[in-house]
Parts: C-alpha cells; sequence; structure tokens
C-alpha cells in the first residue's frame, strides 16, 4: 500500500510508520512544519495526495496540560479543522480513509460494557469525539471507504506511560480516585497493527475500538504496573486532590471507561498483546 500519515511524528505514529515500512508498504509522512522527507500541511491549500491509494489520519493538539478555555479551544478545533482539511482534499486514488478518535466517545461508562453499537456519551471529551468524526464523515459520499478509530489508553516505552512509569519506578505510585473506575488499554504496536489490518481489510468500516478485550480497573492496571516493575504501589491519589489540581483534566483518570473491542474480534484481528500485563511487560 502506499499510506499517507498525518500526525507522522506522534507516539503511534511514529510506531505506525516503522511498522508499515518494515512490512513492505510505502509511507508518506505529512507535518504542519517544514521537515526534510515529509509532505507540508497547509491548512490554506488542499494536501498532496498524489501517489496514495489510503490516509491515516492522527493529528490533534495533545490533550494533556490543564484544560483551560483556550487549551479546550485549541483541542477541539486541530482536530476537526485538519480532518475538514483531510476530506476537503481527497483524490479518486484514494480508497480507505482511517481518522482516529478516542475512546473518550463512549463519556464515562460506569460499570456498563459498550462496544461499536453504542452511542456517544456526554462531557467534553465525548463531544470532541463526535465532532472529530462527523468532520470525517462526508468521505463516504465520495466513495471512500471510512474506519473511525476509538483508541483507549496506550502502553508502551512512550505516550502517557513515559510520565507513568518512572513514578512507579520511584515507588510513589498508586490507584487513582477509587482504583474501582474502569480502564480500557491497548499496546502501541496492537493500535498500529489494528490500523494496517484495518486499511488492508476491505470488510472494516465505521466505528473500531482499539482496545484490549479485557478492560481493568485502575486498582488492577496499579498492581500490575507495579508487579511488572517489581516497586511498591502504597501512595493513592483522592479524587479530591485529582480535581483540585488537575481540575477538567481530572475526568481522564477518574472517570470509567469500559470498552470492548467487538469488532475487531468478530472480524479476525489478531491481538500481539491480548494483556495489560502483556504489553506492559514487552517494554
Amino acid at each position: 500500500m502506499n499510506i499517507g500519515v498525518i500526525g507522522a511524528t506522534g507516539y503511534v505514529g511514529t510506531r505506525l510508520c516503522s511498522m508499515a515500512e518494515g512490512l513492505g508498504h510505502n509511507v508518506v509522512r505529512f507535518s504542519r512544519q517544514s521537515r526534510a522527507g515529509f509532505r507540508r500541511i497547509d491548512l490554506s491549500s488542499p494536501l498532496d495526495f498524489s501517489g496514495l491509494d489510503s490516509v491515516v489520519n492522527l493529528a490533534g493538539e495533545p490533550i494533556l496540560g490543564m484544560w483551560t478555555p483556550e487549551k479546550k479551544k485549541k483541542i477541539l478545533r486541530s482536530r476537526v479543522e485538519i480532518t475538514r482539511k483531510v476530506v476537503s482534499s481527497m483524490t479518486e486514488n484514494v480508497h480507505v480513509l482511517l481518522n482516529a478518535s478516542a475512546v473518550g466517545f463512549y463519556g464515562n461508562t460506569g460499570e456498563r460494557e459498550v462496544d461499536e453499537s453504542t452511542p456517544a456519551g456526554s462531557g467534553f471529551l465525548s463531544e470532541v469525539c463526535q465532532a472529530w468524526e462527523d468532520a470525517a464523515m462526508p468521505v463516504e459520499k465520495a466513495h471512500c471507504r471510512l474506519v473511525r478509530l476509538r483508541i483507549g489508553f496506550v502502553t508502551g516505552p512512550g505516550g502517557a506511560m513515559r510520565l507513568v512509569r518512572p513514578v512507579f519506578q520511584l515507588g510513589l505510585g498508586g490507584s487513582l480516585g477509587s482504583g474501582r473506575q474502569w480502564m480500557s488499554c491497548i499496546h502501541v504496536d496492537d493500535v498500529a497493527g489494528m490500523i494496517l489490518w484495518a486499511l488492508e481489510n476491505q470488510l472494516v468500516s465505521g466505528a473500531l475500538n482499539a482496545v484490549n478485550a479485557e478492560p481493568v480497573r485502575n486498582e488492577e492496571f496499579t498492581r500490575t504496573l507495579s508487579r511488572v516493575l517489581n516497586r511498591p504501589a502504597i501512595l493513592p491519589a483522592p479524587s479530591c486532590a485529582l480535581k483540585l489540581v488537575l481540575g477538567e483534566l481530572s475526568h481522564i483518570l477518574l472517570d470509567s471507561v469500559r470498552v470492548l473491542p467487538m469488532v475487531a474480534q468478530r472480524m479476525g484481528y489478531s491481538f500481539r498483546h491480548s494483556t495489560l500485563e502483556s504489553g506492559l511487560r514487552a517494554v
């Protein structure tokens, strides 16, 4: 395949490009910065999709940081604007667009299990994911296959784990809030692997949850990571403290997200790391 990757310098994008090239695919990277070997993203003109048969859109303002009104605008605007530009730049040679969003689409699920057939939830993250996906929908009118990838908490050597792991290595880790909230995790190799699988499999379209088949409670995540690192995890972070320090960003840590990858399982995706512990030990 000839794959265009928007957001190629991010954690998932970097791994995707490396894996794709290792499998013999041709990868064209896009960036808003002037970089050697990259095609330029300029929102004032169409993107150059010449020679491509598939496009992966992973771009967006990082969600980490205090959610000030201005930060929230950037989070939403960056995703919607770039996705609209991707859609308006589509040419007949591109047969599939994989547009990434997140399991935040479902909001706080509590104890309820959700899958791709579950409607959107509520809250800021859900609103962002809905707008993000809605911006991609027009490509279907041009008979382009659209995959809406909803990514869970990504484990691996980088990303959010780059911040979490040192804390646990120092023996300062612990459960967040009650520790009873659900987490839907996936190793970065499986995010990249699922993207390539979805691009190649013409029967895959619509929503696709990129998560392991077994969600875990935060307290189980804490125990598993401490066991893998052979370090104690005895310093819980109370909900009230997280809300005070992080404001609305605390929803990412305290909301329950119990998501199942029903489409991937039904259609035969083979996970490289099917459990949380397998993914953590791979690092």
